[in-house]
């Protein structure tokens, strides 16, 4: 099995890490893109990119920041899996990707008992919206759905009915958003939980305004789910490395943050990014760029380019191939994944060491 290409011919992981070392570092502004990787990975990747004074963005950035910009504009009320597990007696669902993004969504939020806690005093009751939905069973709780083909209207109206002001729709419509509006209203300790696919940021303000009604008379909170490979964890270790989220540029010797001017997609396109580091280590994504400029790919074996890198290596998957530390839906926090399927493939953070080593050191 070949473990890395240098222009499309196998080569040695020294010789990869040597040449993507030297592409890097002679290129004016290098990006860090994709960011598909654990915690250690994402730390050595925002060290190499301050070192080489150049950017860094995640694949799901445009996910993180439709939550992430309602948040810093806003603020918002959040909770835990945990709470919501234990404490929710209502639960508002919104999206049909749900379950997608969280197999286990159903099993660990919305069981009809949980024995943890007891909820005798109260039934679990259960909103779900999403596009084409219709009356569902869930674990034995009924279910209230609301057909939503436009998100938007189906938020702005259900927050009208929350305080009982008329609405322009359909008497069968307007029946079920009042259901929903009482089931809601009544809760003791509610919880709205979303993904982000189908939710924009404008939707999550309209959402947030939502809860923030229902706090004038009961406990509300939300729980997004966030995006997929770990782009809750580099987020965080964005942060405490930098003071910011991810799309922050050294460019000027300092992290600075700006989601439109460090975009990695825009900066390779407009041709102010001349070398990219691409990190996909969950699974096989790649660059959609029109623009070309000399390209690393860490990625998992078989992963398809439209047009090969100049340097490949592959890598090992977090938790699979190698122990790894992440952020976990299921408790909303980092934590250690122990290698369930151990192998030789490296970690992005030991191909990044060897690339840091031929740039100056470690980082």
């Amino acid at each position: 099995m070949t473990e890395a290409q240098i222009d499309g011919r196998p080569a040695s992981i020294d010789a990869a890490a040597e040449r993507a070392a030297e592409i890097l570092s002679r290129a004016r502004l290098p990006v860090i893109a994709g960011l598909g990787t654990d915690i250690a990975g994402a730390r050595v990747s925002i060290a190499l990119a301050e070192r080489l004074r150049g950017a860094y963005d995640h694949l799901q950035s445009d996910r993180i920041f439709a939550d992430l910009d309602v948040l810093r504009q806003a603020g918002r009320f959040f909770t835990t899996p945990n709470e919501a597990r234990l404490r929710a007696d209502v639960l508002l669902f919104i999206g049909k990707d749900l379950t997608r993004i969280w197999p286990q969504l159903l099993e660990r939020l919305a069981p009809a008992q949980v024995p943890e806690f007891d909820l005798a005093h109260a039934e679990r009751k259960l909103v779900w919206i999403a596009p084409g939905r219709s009356a569902a069973q869930v674990d034995g709780l009924s279910v209230t759905t609301l057909d939503s083909t436009d998100l938007h209207v189906t938020l702005a109206s259900l927050r009208a009915r929350l305080a009982d002001r008329p609405i322009s729709s359909g008497k069968g419509a307007k029946r079920k958003l009042d259901e929903a509006a009482q089931i809601l209203k009544a809760a003791r300790f509610g919880v709205a939980v979303w993904g982000p696919e189908l939710l924009d940021s404008l939707s999550i303000e309209m959402l947030y305004g939502l809860l923030a009604d229902l706090n004038k008379t009961t406990r509300f909170s939300g729980l997004p789910l966030g995006a997929d490979a770990n782009a809750g964890g580099v987020l965080q270790t964005s942060g405490w490395m930098t003071g910011f989220p991810v799309r922050t540029s050294f460019g000027r010797a300092f992290p600075e943050h700006d989601t439109w001017r460090f975009d990695a997609t825009r900066l390779v396109e407009s041709g102010e990014a001349d070398a990219a580091l691409w990190i996909s280590a969950y699974g096989r994504e790649t660059p959609q760029w029109k623009r070309q400029v000399p390209l690393i790919a860490l990625v998992p074996p078989q992963t398809r380019f439209e047009h090969e890198p100049q340097v490949r290596v592959e890598v090992g998957c977090p938790g699979v191939d190698h122990d790894g530390a992440e952020f976990a839906r299921e408790v909303g926090a980092i934590v250690a994944r122990q290698a369930s399927l151990p192998s030789d493939a490296p970690s992005v953070a030991s191909v990044i060491d060897r690339i840091a080593q031929h740039i100056g050191g470690e980082v």
